[in-house]
């Protein structure tokens, strides 16, 4: 390993820098109406609303339709009297009018959603259904406008048919099924935006208020089911080994089998009858399931805080011939006390977390569903980043269809630390620089150099992938390393503590950091995530008397990097220097070398962050 010695850069000049961050208008109004505070904290009139949803589902595979029956009771805690309500329908996805971010086949596609029965307090109102209508949310007038602290019953029977072509959700086989969004729901009424109107375009995934379920499933006898909340009724529905089997993962550290490849086939696992699965979920942002009467299925549980010894369960449903995934759950369990006790290092906030093998590569809260890899350490990186989810956006409340840097570039940056920790470095960096970096850094077209802050809902393709995921994760991981580990822990910790169940905006994280550790980070967040700058750095000149060597920062982003001085008598030293080092001045600085000896050569390394031109990164006298 080399050894590098952190130094510090002699600065060429001083660089006046605004201490501003850009503020759009409608967070300056929050500021105004204290419901959010400059110093990052809840303003002393924030608020938002809530909902409790009591859902009945009907499955009777192959039969690819759902069925289901609702009743919303959703409580209004704004100042504002509303007289319209946001109905979200995210399946009509799915319909040939709807608008979506890519093409899709014929096999994804169905008549959406449709409402058999709509009523208001228990009075039944028309629901119209026509082409005009099948997006991905309605608003509609209530008949009496809601009034501040007052709440609504609102109730719907619906279905649905499960798309043949399986992504986050749909068919995954003929008899194995993954659920998500198949519910309608209210939709986001805040105190910067109102109203969420967001399409559902595909790429974009949540944003959702907290609320309490209450959900039962009824499917054939046979067929399993796993689900977002806690199984309420065991023994109902398993027969008693089965269920005895389950009740002992959840307090060991052993992987157990609870159906394996003679189980699923002997088909006697569930009770001989058609079976109400109940679950129940409370302050949860959404709930999925998944059903099968073909996967097997592993749990186990690992102890996520140390301090009361609550324990998490871990459990695995998929298809034996996915070799890795008989390792999912052990890979899950090592996730959630890695997460849970270094980064974020805030205990895994769920009693459970389910991995489903599926297609979609995707989280929602206390389930994952993704495709089987034959890269091993692969299946591992991928899961290990759905997991690291849970925290963002599920327990954080982030608006990820507007703002998703904050959930996919922090998710980004615990799969690289994670990944450090159970892969290594040399592999994890090998992984994160092919999907995370190398896609945008080398790329020279103007998407690449959008600001992270940028709404993702106003973004498509590359630049949405790109702002959301490493951009914004190696902003993050530069911070870490700007301000050291202690402080950089303080700051994470004082934002996540001050929102988690709320809904933060990017300017509550960046001042919460900026009050939490005490010092004035706007110059990095601006540099970072309000900036066109990109990675890119060069040697303009050495003078190799002096030993002096002149470093332009001619992408512009505040990176860590490693200078190599080498010697003429062949020996290398090593400096590395943080981002704090391009506070005072973002374009130019120089380093002497601590040495006697003569300079022969000199090398700029940047690491995982990826410079754009590596030509000029060398010097030879």
């Amino acid at each position: 390993m080399k050894k590098i010695i952190f130094a510090a850069l002699l600065l060429t000049s001083t660089y006046s820098f605004s201490q501003e961050l850009y503020q759009p208008r409608q967070i300056k109004q929050a500021y105004a109406k204290q419901t959010r505070s400059p110093d990052g904290k809840p303003g002393k009139s924030y608020w938002q609303n809530t909902a409790t949803y009591n859902i009945a589902l009907t499955v009777n595979p192959p039969d690819r339709r759902v069925k289901g029956k609702e009743t919303i009771t959703y409580t209004n805690n704004s100042p504002d009297t509303l007289k319209t309500i946001v109905i979200r329908l995210i399946l009509n996805s799915h319909t040939p009018q709807a608008v979506r971010h890519w093409p899709v086949s014929s096999a994804y596609l169905t008549s959406g959603v449709h409402i058999d029965r709509y009523a208001e307090n228990k009075v039944e109102k028309a629901w119209e259904e026509g082409d005009k209508d099948k997006i991905t949310f309605r608003q509609i007038e209530l008949s009496k406008p809601l009034a501040p602290k007052a709440a609504v019953e609102l109730s719907f029977d619906w279905h649905y048919d499960l798309s043949v072509e399986s992504d986050r959700e749909g068919a995954i086989d003929s008899t194995t099924f993954f659920l998500a969004y198949f519910y309608p729901r209210v939709g986001v009424y805040d105190d910067y935006n109102g109203w969420d109107l967001t399409h559902f375009p595909e790429s974009l995934e949540f944003y959702n208020d907290f609320g309490d379920y209450n959900l039962e499933v009824t499917v054939p006898k046979n067929y399993l089911v796993w689900s977002t909340g806690d199984l309420l009724n065991t023994d109902e529905v398993l027969q008693p080994v089965y269920a005895k089997r389950l009740k002992q993962s959840l307090t060991s550290d052993a992987i157990v089998k609870i159906a394996d490849s003679k189980d699923v086939a002997a088909k006697n696992i569930t009770r001989q009858q058609t079976n109400t699965w109940k679950w129940k979920a409370g302050n949860v942002p959404d709930v999925a399931l998944a059903i099968s009467n073909t996967y097997l299925w592993d749990a186990s549980s690992v102890v996520v805080d140390k301090v009361t010894k609550r324990r998490a369960s871990v459990q695995a449903a998929y298809a034996d011939s996915s070799k890795d995934f008989h390792q999912m759950t052990n890979f899950g369990r090592e996730a959630l006390d890695w997460f849970s006790n270094n980064w974020p290092g805030i205990p895994y906030p769920y009693s459970k977390t389910t991995i489903v093998q599926g297609f979609a590569d995707m989280e929602y809260p206390m389930m994952v569903n993704d495709n089987t890899q034959s890269d091993v350490d692969f299946a591992r990186f991928v899961v290990e980043h759905e997991i690291a989810h849970t925290w963002f956006p599920f327990y954080m409340g982030i608006n990820e269809t507007r703002y998703g840097f904050m959930d996919e570039g922090w998710a980004t940056a615990l799969e690289y630390l994670i990944g450090n920790a159970h892969m290594g470095k040399a592999k994890e960096d090998s992984l994160f620089k092919l999907f995370r970096v190398n896609r945008w850094a080398k790329n020279p077209i103007a998407e690449s150099d959008l600001p992270i802050i940028t709404p993702a809902s106003s973004l498509t393709g590359p630049a949405l992938r790109n702002n959301e995921y490493g951009k914004a994760a190696l902003g993050y991981l530069a911070v870490k390393q700007l301000l050291g580990d202690e402080l950089f822990k303080k700051g994470l910790h004082t934002f996540m503590n001050r929102w988690n169940g709320k809904h933060p905006t990017p300017w509550d994280m960046f001042y919460s950091f900026n009050d939490a550790t005490g010092k004035n980070l706007n110059w990095f967040w601006d540099n970072w995530y309000f900036s066109n700058y990109y990675i890119d750095l060069s040697i303009s000149s050495v003078d190799a008397a002096k030993k002096t060597i002149n470093i332009n920062n001619t992408g512009g982003f505040a990176i860590p990097f490693v200078i190599d001085a080498v010697y003429t008598d062949g020996t290398h030293e090593y400096f590395g220097f943080t981002p704090v080092e391009w506070e005072k001045n973002q374009k130019t600085t120089s380093f002497t070398v601590p040495t006697k000896k003569s300079l022969a050569a000199v090398n700029i390394y940047t690491g995982i962050y990826v410079d754009a031109n590596e030509g000029d990164n060398g010097w030879k006298k």
